[in-house]
């Protein structure tokens, strides 16, 4: 099974990067602005060549030194996002405070999202503290108030950047790990009850998030405005049907959809290729997810465990929330699919998480004598897997 699961996993991340490449082909260079129409391919396989050396390393580094370097990262990443609000290294884009310059590296042609930064490094201490304390998860205050503040620092500066998404998606994933390291299962009742009265008043106070729920609840109705990509996305999917229009033709790519090749690119594989190749992607995550867990499983410690269980949810939680809205089950916010849409900073973010992955599998099959190997004893399946 377990070599099984690696050869699977592997293949199914493979198939999706493929799939982007290909799905970019096909339609960024129809709205590309530049003399160059092959610029944005370009620079998304400088990015993945970038994020497969990373995942070469990352799995060549032992995964416990995560857990000891857990609170640099952390404190890393808030230093991060804090930039996104200074100039001039604050690069706002659509409204949006996402975004940092790299220039001071020489790197002026690329810009990263600090948030992806803190996905990862949020599991790295949420994994190591439910480890840690595993004893005392049952506790509401070891296992749910504690590492619920720790989240809510990261999640409170996304917000502040706008991007909702991101924020719901950490503050998920986060609650998801504790739940499964043995937490009080009361408190995560009424967390989510409380999740929804927040995320309710972030709606009702900001026009814009309102108008896209107003927009969501009757799509043509607002066709024209807030509603029109999740529209055009449904006229994509439908013009597609069971075997697509074939790679090249589709007709929504040509300016009637904004961002058809990054946030929007699950319809463009509807349209493009049919339900058959779009249900194809929902099962490849469907692999993912099973096969990442079974890895993460097979650790030989809880943060081992915790943590590759930790970034398999992560992104098998992000594609889900992208197929959601892009098939209008859920309001819009912009998400990309991983592996598969155009950007460089979520490339990268999975791709260092599934060589954290590939690591843990290495070290469940030949265990590497660590110094925290005691404190994160603990051969047993996770409580609730």
């Amino acid at each position: 099974m377990g070599e099984r699961s690696l050869i699977i996993f592997s293949l199914s991340i493979i198939s999706l990067l493929v799939l982007g490449i290909v799905m970019l082909l096909s339609t960024s260079v129809y709205i590309s602005e530049r003399s160059d129409i092959y610029h944005d391919v370009n620079r998304q396989v400088i990015w993945l060549v970038i994020g497969l050396v990373l995942c070469a390393l990352t799995a060549c580094i032992d995964y416990h030194f995560w857990y000891r370097t857990r609170w640099l990262w952390f404190v890393l990443s808030i230093i991060a996002l804090i930039l996104c609000f200074v100039p001039p290294i604050a690069q706002p884009a659509n409204g949006s405070s996402r975004w940092i310059g790299l220039e001071a590296f020489g790197l002026s042609f690329a810009r990263i999202q600090p948030s992806e930064l803190a996905k990862i490094s949020l599991m790295f201490v949420i994994a190591g503290w439910c480890s840690k304390y595993y004893e005392r998860t049952s506790e509401i205050k070891f296992g749910f108030i504690y590492p619920v503040l720790i989240a809510i620092i990261p999640v409170a500066l996304i917000a502040i950047e706008t991007d909702m998404g991101t924020a719901a998606l950490l503050i998920c994933a986060s609650l998801i790990v504790m739940f499964v390291s043995g937490s009080n299962i009361k408190m995560f009742i009424v967390s989510a009850f409380g999740s929804l009265a927040v995320l309710a008043l972030a709606v009702w106070q900001n026009p814009n998030r309102l108008e896209r729920f107003i927009a969501f609840l009757d799509l043509e109705a607002h066709k024209t405005g807030f509603g029109l990509q999740q529209w055009r996305a449904q006229l994509a999917m439908g013009e597609g049907g069971i075997s697509g229009l074939g790679l090249g033709e589709g007709r929504e790519k040509l300016m009637y959809m904004p961002f058809a090749h990054t946030d929007f690119i699950f319809p463009m594989i509807g349209e493009e290729l049919g339900a058959r190749i779009t249900l194809s992607v929902v099962l490849i995550f469907v692999l993912i997810l099973v096969f990442g867990v079974s890895i993460s499983n097979s650790a030989p410690d809880r943060f081992g465990k915790l943590l590759g269980f930790g970034l398999i949810i992560l992104i098998s939680l992000q594609a889900l929330l992208n197929v959601a809205v892009t098939t209008g089950c859920l309001p819009n916010k912009g998400l990309p699919l991983p592996f598969v849409s155009y950007g460089g900073s979520n490339l990268l973010f999975c791709l260092a998480a599934v060589g954290i992955i590939l690591n843990i599998y290495r070290q469940g099959h030949e265990p590497v004598v660590d110094p925290d190997a005691k404190l994160l004893q603990g051969h047993r399946a996770l409580p609730r897997i």
